[in-house]
């Protein structure tokens, strides 16, 4: 059958289970959005602003375990969600955007709302195509979707002329996808899982250390339980890792690095051999390159070629899918029948047992004083009994989030790691919540952060996803302002917000609940109430200590070692 390149698309999507789009509309997709509107194949979400449709798509994403859609038009629309484009291809996050095109004939004329998308995205995603003939569109799009989410996923734009979208031509659905170029390795190589296993068998002061990897294959969490459990080694973890292995489990140290936990820190500092799963050895966990884990052995899995040696030589590479060789793994394990020298891990678990004792997360809330922001999240967890999605924004807030709401359970912690968004949270909140509708979803957010994309509020009430926002409002950039104590002699340089809006009634403005609180006392009840809600969505903007620091703290340029603890 024939059908235009505007039918063909909203038909791929319905064949790739599309479920939700977010976009915002413009003059060269508008055949993309008249088909759309006719055809009622997927649910549309209209966000604010094209970076927030990313964000949205990336939270929805990492939620729900399936691909993000955003859609934008051309010229200025593709700018703006080259932010989103860049945080999902950081965070390895799979997601696919269209972004609309002026017409083939027009492409380097300078046209109106024309730029050079496919150069300008080249280096913010995993891949991308400009679609030139309507033949081509079916089996790009299918091509888009199985190159984001299979490898090391990420995101793929598809670029789409004006032209392109009206032409027609036969519609023929590839379901199956043979690209010569891209053929990734899932399956480790046996000898070095053999190898693999020995070492760990071997070990007298392990430590295994998992990164987003271990989310992004989802079933692997399962896994890596099992695997630390089997072999009694202490676990810690990055950012991107949290929810890995249940927060209150007596092996996990913690997140490591530069706001990691100094049990964390000082096991990765002294061990004789580190796993490394799923990881990329980023510089905010490694900190000074020459003092990271200086005698471990280091065993490295990831299923992208590229990133294994490319911080930390690894001395015992394995490429693969982290699921399919945690599996390898196990099942060698019980091939070989072993078990780790129990002599030497209850000496190594003793001196754990000793860094533990500092207690390096420690705080004290007086009730008669200033709100505390790590109270705000201590009670936040209290009141959900850790079983909220958490999204957040980027700075202090993010970091306190990070320490102080622990995880049961992966895909529970969604927030921006290796680009470091501000403004994403909120809209990766409602990605997130329209994924699970009867989840409790809660940005925990700085002022400064959300003001970056508070017009998503307007997109939370029209599409009535019921979010609720934690604002920690210190009148301050925390982060840049801890730096500039720290660093720059107090000196606060642009880095103090004199004129913020009323939060409460901004939220109460576009149609939410809002609720300002002062008092440590009002803290809990407030989350009570919020948490009530679930027809609308609700921002509390809880007034916290203005010079609260990030502790414990790595200087940049320092080993995990040298930390400071307060």
């Amino acid at each position: 059958m024939k059908l235009s390149g505007a039918e063909i698309f909203v038909e791929c999507l319905k064949r790739e289970g599309v479920e939700i789009v977010f976009g915002y509309p413009g003059g060269v997709v508008l055949p993309i959005y008249d088909e759309i509107f006719k055809k009622d194949y997927f649910r549309h979400i209209l966000v604010r602003h094209e970076q927030a449709a990313l964000h949205a798509a990336n939270g929805y994403a990492r939620a729900a375990g399936k691909c993000g859609v955003a859609l934008v038009t051309s010229g200025p629309g593709a700018t703006n969600a080259v932010t989103g484009l860049a945080d999902s291809y950081m965070d390895s996050i799979p997601t696919v955007c269209f972004s609309g095109q002026v017409p083939t004939a027009m492409i380097g004329t300078d046209a109106f709302q024309e730029a050079d998308t496919v150069g300008i995205t080249r280096s913010a995603t995993k891949h991308n195509f400009l679609v030139k003939r309507v033949e081509d569109l079916a089996l790009t799009i299918r091509q888009a979707f199985h190159i984001a989410t299979t490898g090391r996923p990420g995101p793929v734009l598809i670029d789409i002329p004006k032209d392109v979208s009206t032409a027609t031509c036969e519609f023929h659905y590839p379901e199956k996808v043979e690209m010569r170029s891209y053929k990734p390795v899932t399956r480790g190589h046996t000898a070095q899982v053999k190898r693999a296993v020995t070492a760990l068998l071997g070990a007298k002061r392990p430590v295994i250390y998992s990164g987003g990897g271990v989310m992004n294959s989802r079933g692997s969490a399962e896994l890596l339980t099992e695997l630390m459990g089997k072999l009694n080694f202490p676990i810690t973890q990055t950012l991107m890792g949290l929810g890995g292995v249940p927060y209150d489990d007596e092996r996990f140290l913690g997140m490591l690095g530069m706001h990691g936990t100094y049990e964390a820190n000082m096991a990765v500092s002294h061990s004789d051999l580190l796993l490394a799963v799923g990881a990329r050895f980023d510089d905010r966990v490694t900190g000074k390159l020459e003092a990271f884990a200086p005698d471990a052995k280091i065993i490295h899995i990831d299923i992208d070629p590229s990133s294994i040696s490319k911080n930390v030589h690894a001395h015992l590479p394995i490429v693969g899918d982290v699921k399919v060789v945690l599996g390898q793994i196990l099942k060698e394990l019980e091939a070989k029948g072993k078990q780790p020298d129990a002599e030497a891990l209850k000496i190594w678990w003793h001196q754990i047992t000793e860094w533990r004792s500092k207690d390096c997360l420690n705080f004290t809330q007086d009730m008669n004083g200033p709100i505390k922001p790590q109270y705000v999240v201590s009670q936040l967890h209290e009141k959900t009994g850790g079983d909220a999605i958490i999204t957040t924004e980027v700075g202090q807030h993010q970091m306190w989030a990070a320490q102080f709401y622990g995880f049961k359970q992966p895909h529970r912690w969604i927030t921006s790691g290796g680009l470091g968004t501000m403004g994403f949270g909120l809209p990766a909140a409602i990605g997130a919540q329209l994924a699970f509708p009867d989840e409790t979803v809660i940005d925990i957010a700085g002022e400064s952060s959300l003001l970056m994309n508070i017009q998503e509020l307007s997109t939370a009430m029209q599409c009535k996803a019921p979010v609720k926002i934690a604002i920690l409002n210190n009148g301050f950039m925390g982060m840049v302002r801890q730096w500039q104590e720290m660093f720059f002699g107090s000196r606060y340089s642009h880095s103090y917000c004199e004129s913020l809006p009323d939060f409460a009634k901004v939220a109460e403005a576009f149609g939410g609940v809002g609720y300002r609180i002062e008092k440590p006392e009002d803290v809990g009840p407030t989350i009570e109430k919020a948490l009530a809600i679930r027809d609308r969505f609700v921002l509390m903007d809880f007034s916290v200590t203005r010079e609260e620091n990030v502790y414990p703290m790595v200087p940049a340029g320092a080993g995990l070692h040298e930390m400071v603890l307060s």
